[in-house]
């Protein structure tokens, strides 16, 4: 069960951190699901780091930091390339007329 809740609260906490992004995100579902799980572990850990919660438990401190971190890994997965958005369209606005 905290399996489902870990994938739900990721979906949102991904949801959120690519409406905090500037422009369109070519990348989709599945990367945002995934990077916003990853996102939500890595401020369970800052949180329990701090000692004001569990890794396990997302409360609304974990959130406030899952969004910028989610928000980061997905920035940095854009930058990379990764996700697969570049539909040749970039090709086609710099191809000469």
């Amino acid at each position: 069960m905290q399996l489902l809740g870990l994938i739900a609260i990721g979906l949102v906490i991904g949801i959120l951190a690519r409406l905090v992004l500037p422009g369109r995100q070519a990348i989709g579902l599945p990367l945002t699901l995934g990077l916003g799980v990853l996102g939500a572990v890595i401020s369970g850990m800052i949180v329990s780091a701090l000692g004001t919660g569990n890794v396990f438990e997302l409360d609304f401190l974990g959130v406030v930091i899952a969004v910028p971190c989610a928000a980061a890994l997905i920035a940095g997965a854009e930058a990379l390339g990764i996700g697969g958005g570049d539909d040749g369209r970039r090709d086609e606005l710099q191809r000469p007329r």
